[in-house]
Formats: C-alpha cells, sequence, structure tokens
C-alpha cells in the first residue's frame, strides 16, 4: 500500500495511549498487537496457539499477553509479548494505533495495538506457547472469507460477532471481533 494510505489508518485509529490499567469491572488486563505487513498486498499476522495450553488452546490469536508489573504501559505488553512469542524485536514494529479494548470470554479486558512491519520479518516462534504462524491478505476479507455469525452472551448482553476461515484456520470470538474493527477501519482508510 502506499503512504497516504498508511498516513489514513493512522489517522483513523485512536492514539496508542500509554495507560497501564483499565478502570471497573476488569482486574486482568492483557494486550496484543495486530500486525500488517508493509508491501503493495499488506497481510495480517496471526498465529495459532498450541494445544497443551490451559486458556484458548489451539485457537488463533494475536501476539500479545497479560499485562505483567513490569510493564510500563499496555503498549509495552504487547511488544514484549509479541518479542517473547514470535520473536519479533519492538524495533521492528512502527506503532500505528490502537482499536477498541475488548473484553474476552475469561474475563480479560485487553487493548489491540495495530503495528506496521517490514515484508521481509524473520520470525522465531516460540514453540511452547504456539505451534505456528500465519498470514492473511487484507483482500482475502474483501473477497468474503466470512463463514459465519457467532452470537455470545456476557452479562445479559448478546454480541453478534464474525468467523472466518482461511487455509483452515479458523478465525472467532475475540480475535476476529478485533479483525472486523480493524477492516472498519482499514474500510475507511
Amino acid at each position: 500500500m502506499n503512504r497516504e494510505f498508511w498516513d489514513r489508518l493512522t489517522t483513523a485509529l485512536k492514539p496508542a495511549a500509554n495507560n497501564p490499567s483499565f478502570t471497573g469491572e476488569f482486574p486482568k488486563q492483557a494486550a496484543v498487537m495486530v500486525l500488517i505487513t508493509d508491501e503493495i498486498s499488506p497481510k495480517i499476522i496471526y498465529t495459532l496457539r498450541a494445544k497443551h495450553l490451559n486458556q484458548h488452546a489451539g485457537e488463533v490469536c494475536f501476539p500479545g499477553g497479560k499485562w505483567e508489573v513490569q510493564d510500563t504501559s499496555l503498549l509495552n505488553t504487547a511488544l514484549r509479548e509479541t518479542h517473547e512469542e514470535i520473536g519479533l524485536a519492538p524495533a521492528l514494529v512502527d506503532v500505528l494505533g490502537a482499536l477498541p479494548a475488548r473484553a474476552t470470554k475469561s474475563g480479560a479486558m485487553v487493548q489491540p495495538f495495530v503495528g506496521k512491519i517490514p515484508p521481509d520479518c524473520r520470525f522465531q516462534l516460540n514453540h511452547h506457547e504456539l505451534e505456528v504462524l500465519f498470514s492473511v491478505p487484507l483482500a482475502a476479507f474483501q473477497q468474503g472469507i466470512q463463514v459465519r455469525t457467532d452470537i455470545f452472551e456476557r452479562n445479559g448482553q448478546r454480541f453478534r460477532m464474525p468467523a472466518y476461515v482461511y487455509e483452515n484456520y479458523e478465525i472467532w470470538g475475540f480475535t476476529a471481533g478485533v479483525t472486523a474493527d480493524l477492516l472498519k477501519v482499514v474500510s475507511g482508510a
């Protein structure tokens, strides 16, 4: 994509605030990095969590994880966890901004950040946490890889969430919701 696209995308995102905590009913806090490759046909980076994990085992997700005391901000959490999980140095991530925070089914409030990365990045997966890293072209979403709409309930409220399938990877739940938020911003950019 051209520079104008990236500038419009950055403008459409909310600033990457450095607030390390959420107020209210969510004592668990986390952050993820939604990584987009900087190339003519940009791709979104996803990971598949290892099947032996206690939470979200075998699910597609973005790199990221829980806020820890040493993290100065949720952005720092996202960058630290991204480095730990896929070996991507924080210096290689051009942080463009943030998407709206979302709650997970496990009761955590998660702040997604969006970052642009060079297309030739080399990744070093932490195989204790992840099985595989894969990418989905932004164009694939525009061509229609949504396979259904899931309905989730939380505190008496119903939420509709898209579910996508790309090359046998199912993107659903929290990750699909964040992806949908990104796609709305991208379509406006």
